[in-house]
């Protein structure tokens, strides 16, 4: 738990923007980089399929001590033992999901407004997301809620929050001087020339 509690920078491996035979690879150059938490994100694969996925992730992330959290699946979570597991506001509730990956899992959830965070705090979230802040590809249909409630849902909040939704280095000043500690970074990182070095380059900034 206190990994996650010390965590900056997170990193998600999206199967919109990476195909599956490339997973590996960029989990290794995520983890080079030094993203301090790892999700596996696949709306569009089969719980199979993500189980595989995740097995191959494993050894990569752990070898860089890295914590590896898988989004929505929970049965996936539990059988390959991932260190943590992510629930959005349509999902399963953090009672049932601790249910099933057990107490040494972290379990975190998506929020997108002040309220849904303290919500999620009572429902005893390890953690949460906050955002999108800005429109994003990755999540078409969410309207964006800006900047404006970062203060506030960190005076209302004691869990990690990780700012999320259209993160890039040139957004990082306004983000952090809003009042954002923690940020989650998705295409940025996973489009990237050179995604080690765009790890390393945002991770300074956020430390």
């Amino acid at each position: 738990m206190k990994r996650i509690q010390d965590a900056r920078l997170y990193g998600i491996v999206d199967l919109g923007y990476v195909t599956p035979e490339k997973v590996e690879h960029m989990t290794a150059q995520l983890c080079t980089g030094g993203v301090d938490v790892l999700q596996l994100r696949a709306k569009k694969l089969t719980a199979s399929e993500i189980e595989l996925l995740a097995r191959l992730m494993l050894p990569i992330t752990r070898d860089h001590g890295v914590p590896l959290v898988i989004n929505d699946h929970l049965e996936v979570a539990a059988a390959v033992g991932s260190e943590g597991v992510h629930v959005g506001q349509d999902d399963d509730a953090v009672a049932k999901a601790r249910a099933v990956v057990g107490p040494s899992c972290f379990v975190g959830k998506s929020t997108h407004s002040l309220a849904q965070a303290v919500a999620a705090q009572a429902e005893g979230a390890d953690y949460i997301g906050f955002g999108p802040l800005y429109a994003t590809g990755t999540k078409p249909d969410y309207v964006p809620i800006g900047l404006h409630e970062i203060a506030e849902v960190h005076r209302l909040v004691t869990l990690p929050i990780f700012c999320i939704g259209g993160v890039n280095a040139e957004r990082l000043v306004e983000i952090t001087a809003a009042g954002a500690q923690r940020v989650v970074v998705v295409s940025a990182f996973l489009l990237a020339a050179d995604v080690s070095g765009e790890v390393r380059s945002l991770k300074k900034r956020v430390m």
